[in-house]
């Protein structure tokens, strides 16, 4: 398991920020931060040295990129053995359509998030990319109708990002 971290309230509130706005500069983070612009650098430096801060992504709209439709696909891997796991993940990841994976317990093996053009996009999806594997023993899809971002990620017994 992960070491934690120990953050301060400045460490806190700055992650806050950059969840809401990866893109803030500096500067305007140390004045709502109320330290130095050198000090925010340090602090998000050793944010991003220990860890914490993994790096910015860019969000892009599916719909826009004529993937319209979003779809989460439970997947069952028979057998579920340690040397087919490395080689499914990797296949898996390098489809297009592939947005996330996720390795689960329970009678799924993996999660899949998934965004292709339409419905019959995703039937050869799920026929090709998934069904057509030796291993893959069982996919069920789930559509995504609608999904809303949460708060940002602060450690346990943390004060909402409301009150900061």
């Amino acid at each position: 398991m992960a070491e934690t971290v120990v953050l301060d309230p400045v460490d806190l509130h700055l992650l806050r920020l950059l969840q809401n706005d990866a893109r803030t500069t500096y500067r305007d983070l140390a004045a709502q931060v109320g330290v130095a612009p050198s000090t925010c650098l340090d602090r998000v430096t050793r944010l991003r040295r220990a860890g914490v801060i993994l790096g910015h992504q860019l969000r892009i709209d599916p719909a826009k990129l004529g993937r319209g439709l979003e779809a989460l696909l439970s997947v069952q891997v028979r057998p579920h053995r340690r040397e087919l796991v490395g080689p499914f993940v990797d296949r898996i990841r390098a489809l297009p359509e592939s947005r996330t994976v996720f390795h689960l317990t329970g009678p799924d093996d993996y999660l899949v998030h998934v965004a292709v053009a339409d419905m019959a996009d995703l039937q050869r999806l799920v026929l090709d990319g998934f069904t057509s594997r030796r291993e893959v023993a069982r996919v069920e899809t789930r559509l995504i109708f609608q999904q809303w971002d949460c708060g940002p990620l602060l450690p346990p017994d943390t004060p909402s990002a409301q009150s900061g």
